[in-house]
């Protein structure tokens, strides 16, 4: 099952919504600004997407568990980072047939290698891999329904702002980087969940063709309105009209006859 194709992967999303968990997360500065080689995971959320319920891992809540105070996070990182992606990959583990939409988790420098990679620096083992064929990135599934400019860059910023505005809690990668500097991990944590809300709201839209996006061109006006619940109704009525003709037309036939 080809679900990295939109339309495939559209047709999934309707039928087994069950089937679907979204993913993001925030870390330290993804450049070479910190005191390890890559950077320290701080918060991981995921939503059901059948049920819109939301499971978090954070370094706020992990540290309020160990007794640690806020001052002292950072000199003990190592064990609440630890904590915090052992806790997530238990969630995975018996998850990983399911299929995991993020934004760009590509790769080594940020994404699920980066994830895997951390939990192993920091002495973990045994890491529930998520398949390569189960992540779906919905940066990549937009691109391929609206085409690559859908949005303007930063891309996630701008499509926020043409379907209802800039969450509150919304913070860019500069505005993470400092918060982090300033130990505010539940902002950046209150960042995550933003993000993962509005994929989720993404993902609605997207199946009821009322995403706005900043795409134009008939092809993409005729893919809006055929995915439009009225085009669903229409299509229903069609159905119907055209086996009543059949069944009339068979009467007559047999009638004659």
């Amino acid at each position: 099952m080809a679900v990295y194709e939109i339309r495939e992967f559209l047709k999934q999303l309707r039928r087994h919504p069950e089937n679907f968990y979204i993913i993001h997360y925030s870390c330290q500065s993804l450049y070479d600004d910190n005191e390890a080689l890559s950077p320290r995971i701080t918060s991981i959320a995921i939503t059901h997407y059948a049920t819109e319920q939301t499971v978090s891992f954070s370094t706020h809540s992990i540290a309020e568990e160990l007794n640690i105070p806020r001052e002292g996070v950072k000199d003990r990182f190592n064990e609440v980072e630890l904590k915090l992606l052992s806790e997530f990959y238990l969630f995975v583990r018996d998850r990983r047939d399911k299929f995991w939409i993020h934004w760009n988790m590509r790769n080594l420098t940020y994404g699920f290698e980066h994830l895997e990679h951390r939990y192993r620096v920091l002495g973990g083992d045994n890491a529930a891999i998520i398949p390569v064929e189960r992540r779906i990135n919905l940066n990549d599934m937009l691109s391929q329904r609206y085409g690559s400019n859908y949005a303007s860059h930063p891309k996630l910023k701008s499509l926020m702002e043409l379907n209802g505005g800039v969450h509150r809690h919304f913070l860019t990668g500069e505005e993470e980087v400092k918060a982090f500097q300033n130990d505010e991990f539940i902002r950046m944590h209150n960042s995550t969940l933003a993000k993962i809300g509005f994929f989720h709201s993404v993902l609605r839209k997207l199946i009821k063709g009322k995403l706005h996006t900043a795409s134009r061109g008939f092809g993409i006006m005729l893919d809006r309105i055929f995915e439009h619940r009225l085009a669903k109704i229409v299509g229903a009525i069609a159905t119907i009209l055209t086996i009543t003709v059949a069944v009339w037309q068979l009467w007559l036939w047999t009638s004659g006859s």
